[in-house]
């Protein structure tokens, strides 16, 4: 590895990338420092575990017509798919599925439970989601799990605030070629450093000094593209430590809980058409995990359980074996127990129990809304953050990200330049 260059990049996800070929395209010296054994970060697409690509973590184009990654999906080749709409969406309440009233009376609760909270974050109310829910009886269950869904924050610990200060649209096309084999796609041939975690930035010398598991590096800026959770935690350190304002603010946009349970069948044991959705809720035992499903992607025999929030945590704190048998169990309630038996292969993400991740995208605490934008400021005029979390008014999502690493590229490249 390089001992010195002029412009070091920690982490290779979305904003990594971006941030590298930004860096490539103004011919400056720079490296790309990653702990992981591969590039993408939350942005990783399984092809052997189904058959057909299947994502670990972001899978949907947000505001796809905005979306740079659109027009990178087409200039490189990479399917994308119209989303459905939610009515097309079943609905299973535990032991059957939901009737046409019933399916009615569920999305109005949830519409409800959203406009609720996104009303008191517009008024500048910066509480507890859990504080302005109206009551949903039978879906209460349903509007958690679909704020959850969105935030990866459990009602308690959602910000109404940072919640309506997302940018939400009605496009929203999945990657069917997979969104991470995109984003590292579009990165292109860029100078990575693998199995190189970053476990400190010593700042108080002319020059940055970067302690990573190869060494030591020397840069004249960095871009820190990791998640708030790798800060906060101290996996990453800083000598000398942050200022007060900047720790409270990757201590108040913490990560929630977002994983997925993949599951191939021997045979199609669902007899629905492909890319069908569902959502399942318990409404005999409201404290257990909702789920939404994906059935047969790509036209697998397969589903994709996607769960979230505190009650999800929960269960994955319990192990793959039991986030399995919970994926399993859901799908054995709609489609009958005899699917058990047909299940091949199965793969669960762990996105909160990787020590260089630590969870699925940031929210902010009730009342600290506002130190979001304290993390765009930056530090000394030579350490840039980017990421999801300062993805702005697409934060949490996978293109803010992309946008932020282009930004502290830019900044970092600006500080290269000698004063006039």
């Amino acid at each position: 590895m390089t001992c010195e260059t002029d412009v070091a990049v920690i982490g290779a996800g979305a904003a990594g990338l971006s941030a590298g070929a930004c860096l490539r395209a103004a011919g400056v010296d720079f490296r790309i420092l990653e702990a992981a054994s591969a590039p993408g970060g939350r942005a990783a697409t399984d092809t052997a575990t189904l058959g057909v690509p299947f994502d670990l973590g972001c899978h949907w184009l947000h505001d796809a017509r905005e979306n740079p990654f659109t027009a990178l999906a087409a200039r490189l080749g990479f399917r994308v798919g119209a989303s459905g709409a939610r009515a097309q969406r079943r609905l299973h309440l535990g032991a059957r599925f939901a009737d046409a009233d019933e399916k009615a009376a569920a999305d109005a609760a949830v519409d409800a439970a959203f406009e609720a909270v996104l009303a008191a974050g517009r008024a500048g109310k910066d509480l507890a989601a859990r504080a302005v829910m109206p009551a949903a009886g039978p879906f209460t269950p349903l509007a958690e799990h679909w704020l959850a869904l969105m935030s990866a924050q459990g009602p308690d610990t959602l910000s109404t605030r940072d919640f309506a200060l997302y940018r939400d649209s009605p496009d929203n096309w999945p990657v069917l070629d997979g969104y991470g084999a995109l984003v590292v796609a579009a990165g292109g041939a860029l100078p990575l450093t693998l199995d190189c975690p970053v476990r400190g930035i010593d700042r108080s010398g002319r020059r940055l000094k970067l302690d990573t598991a190869r060494g030591t590096l020397s840069c004249r800026a960095v871009v820190v593209a990791v998640s708030t959770a790798v800060v906060a935690s101290g996996r990453l350190a800083f000598a000398p430590a942050l200022p007060v304002e900047l720790a409270e603010a990757f201590a108040a946009l913490p990560l929630g809980i977002a994983e997925k349970v993949a599951l191939l069948f021997e045979a199609d044991v669902f007899g629905v058409a492909e890319r069908t959705a569902l959502d399942a809720i318990d409404v005999a035992d409201p404290a257990r995990a909702g789920a939404s499903v994906l059935l047969r992607p790509g036209g697998a025999p397969a589903a994709v359980v996607h769960v979230a929030g505190p009650a999800a945590g929960a269960l994955a704190g319990q192990g793959d074996a039991a986030m399995v048998d919970f994926a399993v169990g859901v799908l054995a309630s709609a489609f009958g127990a005899g699917l058990r038996g047909k299940v091949r292969r199965a793969r669960v993400t762990r996105w909160a129990g990787l020590p260089y991740i630590g969870g699925a995208y940031s929210c902010a605490l009730p009342g600290r809304a506002h130190m979001r934008e304290r993390l765009h400021v930056g530090l000394e005029g030579r350490i840039f953050f980017a990421g999801e979390a300062l993805g702005r008014e697409a934060f949490s999502t996978c293109h803010g990200a992309h946008r932020s690493g282009i930004t502290a590229a830019r900044r970092a490249l600006a500080a290269l330049e000698p004063p006039p």
